[in-house]
């Protein structure tokens, strides 16, 4: 039999050195922070072979860290056999072109900002996801054409990490003009498709619905849960950002009512501005929620800073005041004693499992709750020629009472907020 040699197709991983520097300060100590930043390595399909860190009061403005430790980032670099250097925090372009200059030629060099925008040109499906991540990097590359072009016109970008950056940025001659363009291009676009994500929302406002969104770290498990509470299928990974493109589902709340529940973009801590600014029209389904579910990841070491972080960009985006309920995900990896001393801690969460399906009972018996305490009682008296308002009754409201007479139906129901301006023009009063 003919022998025929193997040949390995896959992609070698590219090998990276995390840096990081230890300021003292916040609520994510740095070797939390830099076992994120490798997670987020590895999301990008990076495997991390060394890491270095150093304690400074602020950073160097010339090279971030010191310029003893930049030597030394350069030396790992070499003994490693290192693709691309990766900073914990963001870097100015003039930073990153003196780094360049320092680290040997075939080596990258990027930070947080830049490799979290990678990761998120890996998972965009959509073509809305597609264009505000391209936003988002147009945006972030704009002050740094010089040091970045540079970096391109020598080809020591390559492919891989840090290298996803939309079309044509491989192009010499690309220019800040031609840049700005392009993201006036892209945000024509992206308003295009807003309007018509704002079309959808608005037919969910009017229809008086209850309108619930899941808001969380990367990772929390908002996705499984969605796909849990409705039976949807939306992609869960066990992956940092695996999904980016908000969905919406219908259900149906044991009382009757019907509600909506979106599935958002996860946060992270350092969330660059550019992105929030970019997926504004995603997160706009936080904004325009009655009730958002905090989802948090209860097996996580630093879910406290985690939950810090979402307050931080919820607040950014002014949603600061929608009514909100924790729900602590993922107590199947947690054990007795963990949970009992999480649930003293944070007596009004919500604990769950979506793997598992434990405590879902408990969260829709919240949620119907939080609904309930927002509804009016009415009484309406509907002519039998308005049999869509009759109709629209039964599904959003819940009904105490319905009378059939000469005149047309009597109705007396519990409504949502949001559906008593459809109502009240059939409000009559209660004795009628």
């Amino acid at each position: 039999m003919a022998q025929f040699d193997l040949k390995e197709t896959a992609e070698p991983l590219e090998r990276a050195v995390l840096v990081g520097i230890d300021r003292g300060e916040g609520l994510w100590s740095l070797e939390e922070s830099l076992a994120e930043l490798e997670r987020l390595a590895n999301t990008a399909g990076a495997t991390v072979v060394a890491t270095t860190t150093q304690r400074l009061d602020a950073p160097n403005p010339r090279t971030f860290v010191g310029s003893g430790k930049a030597e030394e980032v350069a030396q790992l670099c070499r003994s490693f056999a290192a693709d691309v250097v990766i900073f914990d925090d963001e870097l100015s372009p003039s930073q990153q072109s003196n780094l360049e200059k320092t680290v040997p030629k075939d080596v990258k060099v990027i930070d947080r900002t830049a490799l979290i925008l990678d990761i998120f040109a890996l998972h965009a499906t959509t073509k809305e996801g597609r264009l505000q991540v391209r936003l988002a990097q147009n945006q972030y590359l704009l002050p740094r054409l010089r040091g970045m072009w540079a970096h391109l016109a020598s080809n020591r970008m390559g492919g891989g990490v840090g290298s996803r950056f939309g079309e044509g940025e491989s192009q010499l001659e690309v220019d800040r003009r031609m840049v700005r363009k392009r993201i006036t291009s892209i945000k024509r676009e992206l308003a295009e498709l807003a309007e018509n994500r704002q079309l959808q929302r608005k037919s969910r406002y009017e229809s008086g619905m209850f309108r619930v969104s899941l808001a969380g770290y990367t990772n929390a498990g908002k996705s499984s849960l969605l796909n849990a509470l409705t039976g949807a299928d939306v992609l869960s990974y066990d992956q940092l950002f695996a999904t980016l493109d908000s969905t919406t589902r219908k259900y149906e709340l044991p009382e009757g009512r019907e509600i909506t529940i979106t599935d958002t973009v996860g946060f992270i801590q350092k969330l660059p501005t550019t992105l929030v600014e970019a997926f504004k029209s995603t997160l706009d389904e936080v904004v325009g929620a009655d009730l958002i579910l905090h989802v948090v990841d209860a097996s996580s070491r630093e879910f406290e800073a985690q939950i810090a972080a979402v307050e931080d960009v919820l607040e950014q985006i002014h949603a600061q005041n929608i009514s909100r309920v924790t729900v602590f995900n993922k107590i199947d990896l947690l054990d007795a004693e963990a949970l009992a001393a999480l649930r003293h801690r944070y007596e009004d969460a919500v604990f769950v499992s979506a793997e598992t399906r434990k405590g879902l009972d408990d969260l829709i018996a919240r949620i119907a709750w939080v609904a309930a305490s927002k509804d009016v009682i009415m009484h309406l008296a509907v002519p039998y020629s308005r049999g869509d308002i009759v109709s629209l009754a039964h599904e959003r409201c819940r009904i105490l009472s319905e009378d059939f007479r000469e005149d047309g139906t009597y109705l007396t129901l519990q409504a949502p907020a949001s559906c008593a301006g459809l109502l009240e023009a059939f409000s009559v009063s209660a004795e009628a």
